[in-house]
């Protein structure tokens, strides 16, 4: 597959010298890629579509330097992880974390977690609350509250996730990574917030990630994450997927949600609290879209940092 120059892409565009360093490991019966600083406690960060483990790079150095062990994942089917043909259910993509936490030799993690990788973090401390210390999650509602989203509020969430039902087109992979995967570039402007997307690091940030989704395979793996969520709602064990996350979570959580997110709407992330017993916390961001981390990178360091010292 060629990226926007014309050239053919391989996983190793993701494999960015820094003040990191990349290794391989063996979880739930996959190889991931990650990008680790730094040592103490550990602190897991979960990237979100259409990115992959450079969504993170600017904070691994800075929650290194903090005394944390910072660790950036590229997820089942992104970036230079394997590609299995399945396995983008919520138990297998929450049992890879799961798995990984225990691989890299902790016995617990404060997970991180953006878009996707947020859905995923909600998962895991919900299905292996032992290993999670504790929990942030970035323009990610609760998995239910999305659902229920879906459902009740047409005008609203229902057609802010129409990019994701067209994902439910066969094929539709090809869409996504044609003209050099122009179609990510479009994602990230609509759903970032207006000050990032006409900002001076934007379209370098865009490059990488279209770069990426031409790795092969990756666009496909990429969108089976989102047919699966549609696929089990009609579906037994997605019923099943439902009652088990009903119970609730026993881990500390902090919820940072942009106020200007066009992919998962503000209304709908505000009711997530309902499924936390332990300490809770919400932030609405002014000015900030779907990608906290990236519109307002200091401000989202100085509250994980808070949350996995305190």
């Amino acid at each position: 597959m060629t990226d926007q120059r014309g050239g053919v892409v391989d996983e190793s565009c993701v494999l960015t010298e820094g003040p990191w360093t990349h290794r391989f490991v063996g979880a739930n019966g996959t190889r991931f890629h990650v990008v680790e600083a730094g040592t103490g406690p550990m602190v897991l960060f979960l990237h979100g579509f259409p990115e992959h483990w450079w969504a993170w790079h600017r904070m691994l150095p800075a929650v290194a330097d903090a005394g944390f062990r910072a660790v950036a994942v590229d997820l089942r089917g992104y970036g230079a992880s394997d590609k299995p043909p399945r396995g983008y259910d919520g138990y297998t993509l929450a049992a890879d974390i799961a798995g990984l936490i225990r691989a890299l030799g902790e016995r617990s993690a404060t997970i991180v977690g953006s878009g996707v990788g947020g859905m995923v973090g909600w998962t895991v401390a919900s299905f292996h609350p032992p290993l999670v210390r504790r929990l942030v999650v970035l323009g990610a509602p609760h998995p239910l509250r999305l659902r229920a989203g879906i459902f009740a509020d047409p005008r609203g969430q229902f057609a802010a996730s129409t990019p994701a039902l067209k994902f439910q087109l066969p094929r539709y992979e090809h869409v996504l990574t044609r003209d050099g995967a122009a179609a990510v570039a479009e994602i990230l402007r609509r759903w970032g917030g207006p000050h990032w997307v006409a900002g001076p690091d934007f379209d370098a940030y865009a490059a990488r990630c279209r770069e990426a989704m031409c790795i092969p395979q990756a666009a496909f793996c990429a969108l089976e994450g989102y047919r699966w969520a549609f696929r089990s709602l009609l579906r037994l064990h997605g019923y099943r997927f439902v009652r088990l996350m009903q119970k609730p979570l026993a881990t500390p959580t902090l919820q940072l949600h942009g106020a200007l997110d066009a992919a998962s709407l503000p209304r709908t992330a505000l009711g997530s609290g309902r499924y936390v017993v332990a300490p809770y916390e919400w932030r609405l961001l002014d000015g900030v879209g779907h990608f906290p981390h990236l519109e307002a990178p200091e401000l989202v360091l100085g509250e994980i940092l808070r949350w996995a010292k305190s």
